[in-house]
Formats: structure tokens, sequence, C-alpha cells
């Protein structure tokens, strides 16, 4: 607290957080009402709603409890100095039992995080005519977004970038179930379309229902100039060259969706220092503090004047120019990166 007083960033913060227990709290409904009222109406209302919010996601013994607490306190004031006393314990061991739980949630979290970075990969792949930067954060503690290289001995090299549907531990599940799928089938195969039907079928019959992901995976060899790509419903990815940027097509539908789905590869020829940009959403997606999104047109307008830097120095020029953007807003989507850059 002391440091963000000298910084200047204690009213951001606080900012910040009355934001989120704001959306949190109340429903969407509630929020478009108070903007239809008057300031001192929706001071009274907004804290009823809160009230209301945070009383019923307590469990039925913990509302039980702040119910009797706010009795006590209610009847001791402002004389019984005991009962008000007591109302006001009552209420610090509600807070308290709120507290656990969220401090145990929080290390079944930090435990799930550092499996998911041990699954990802713990360097960039090397390969010769070719430069490769990859890199992957979540917006939480965990994230439903993979990225994963796997070599095929010493002169082929496959990129996968996924994005599974949704956000926080139940993606982190399926991610990592995807990505174990995906490293198994790799090594059995060249064509990358067949891979994803087979991954697809795999992930019809074993996964979840209403889960599904997003995925493109690549297939370089050392000194070729050709990609093959498949995509599985992901964002199209970007060839940047000589004359700015073109994005590439969707592809077919997710992985997960449709057992009958049937995906066939691409080939896309990059000339010297050309770049291919796959993204997750979490880079277009990005809001600041005002609600405005990074938006598709930020991102190409970027991205068409990189030709002939690295690999690294476009990622790290996209990093930097997306978190510029957000502010002080915290991340909205997980985000991840795979930057691929001819060599000359």
């Amino acid at each position: 607290m002391v440091d963000e007083l000298h910084s200047g960033e204690l009213p951001t913060s606080i900012r910040r957080d009355l934001k989120e227990t704001w959306d949190f709290y109340l429903e969407p409904e509630e929020r478009r009402e108070l903007a239809r009222m008057n300031r001192f109406k929706r001071g009274i209302y907004s804290t009823g709603y809160l009230f209301r919010g945070l009383f019923l996601k307590l469990t039925p013994v913990r509302r039980a409890f702040l119910l009797f607490s706010l009795y006590l306190m209610w009847i001791g004031l402002p004389d019984n100095a005991l009962q008000t006393v007591s109302g006001f314990a009552l209420v610090l061991f509600v807070l308290g039992l709120e507290l656990k739980d969220k401090l145990l949630a929080r290390d079944e979290l930090e435990a799930g995080r550092a499996v998911q970075l041990a699954l990802m990969p713990s360097h960039l792949p090397e390969l010769p005519g070719w430069d490769v930067w990859m890199y992957t954060t979540p917006a939480n503690d965990v994230g439903g977004d993979l990225i994963d290289h796997m070599m095929h001995g010493s002169d082929r090299l496959s990129l996968a970038l996924g994005d599974v549907a949704g956000k926080g531990l139940p993606a982190a599940l399926m991610a990592a179930r995807l990505q174990a799928t995906l490293r198994a089938l790799l090594p059995e195969g060249n064509d990358a379309g067949l891979l994803m039907n087979t991954l697809n079928r795999v992930v019809c019959r074993d996964g979840l229902p209403s889960k599904f992901a997003s995925m493109v995976v690549l297939d370089v060899a050392a000194g070729k100039p050709d990609v093959q790509l498949v995509n599985a419903g992901h964002l199209p990815p970007v060839h940047v060259h000589s004359d700015g940027c073109t994005p590439l097509g969707r592809g077919g539908p997710a992985v997960g969706l449709l057992p009958s789905a049937r995906y066939a590869s691409t080939h896309v020829r990059l000339d010297t220092d050309d770049l291919l940009i796959v993204y997750s959403d979490g880079v277009t997606e990005a809001r600041n503090e005002l609600g405005d999104f990074y938006g598709d047109d930020r991102f190409l307008e970027l991205i068409q004047h990189v030709h002939g830097l690295s690999a690294e120095d476009v990622g790290e020029r996209l990093l930097r120019v997306v978190n510029e953007f957000m502010g002080s807003a915290r991340p909205n989507d997980d985000l991840s990166l795979v930057i691929l850059r001819r060599r000359p």
C-alpha cells in the first residue's frame, strides 16, 4: 500500500477493485437499472443490491451467522456494548471463513498453475532457416490457452496454438488434456490435416459436453519456404510480407464440436523475412479501463509494419503495445502468440 501511495497507483487500484466488485455482485439488469437513476437514488439502491449479491453468495449457515450478527449489533446499539462486540465478532468470523475458502482455492490454483507451466515448452525450438518465438500468459491464475512444439528428427518442426472455450480451471484442465493428446498424436504422421481429424475424433469421444477448442497446427521443414497449416476454428493466422499483411482462412470448425468434421491442410510460402503470426483473442480482445477493445484494426495496422524484424522483436512489440493500451485494466482473456519468420 505504501508503494502504491508513492507511485500514485492507489486511486487506480481502488477504482479497479470497486469496478470488479460492482461487476461481480451486480447482475447486468441491476446495473442497467442503476444507470437510469439519479445519484442519490443510485447510492441507496446500489448498496442494497451489493449487500443482496454478497448475501446470496454465502452458504446458508453463513447467511444465518451474518443475519444474527447484524441483529446483535442492531439491538446492542447504543447501550449494550457486549452485544455490539459479539455481533461484530460474528461478522469477522464469517469473513474469516470466506477468506479461508479463498486461500485454499488460491493454493489449489497455484498448484494447477505450476502443473500448467510444467507442461508448456521450456525453451524455444531451433530449426535451420526459421526463427520461432512463442508466448502465453493466462488472464487468471490458470488459463485455457496452450502453445507447444515438437521436433521430428533434426529437420522438421511442428507448432501448435490452441484456445479452449471458457476461462479458469475447467478450461485449463481441458487444455492440459488436449495438449497431452496432441503430443501423443504428433509423432504418428506428417500431415497436419489428418492429425487434426484424429484429434477431433478423440476430443469428441472423450471430451466434456459443450467443451471445445480452436486450434492452429503448423509444420515446417529445415531450409524450405513452405509452411503446412491447418486451422480448426481459430482466428485466421496472418502472413506478414513486404507489401503488408494478409489474414489467412479460418478453416474448419473448432475441435470437439462435430465428430464428422474433416480438416485439410494448406501450404503458405514465406519469402525471406516474411512472418506468420498466430495469436489468440487475448490480443484483439484486450480491453482498456474504458472497456474499449484493442481490436482487429489496431492489430493489423501494427503488424503490417514489422516485416524484416525478428520473431522475438515482433512479439515483444506486440506485447508492449497491447499492455500500454490496457493500462491498469486487468487482462480480459488469455493471451498467446506463435510467431514464425523465414530467415535469410
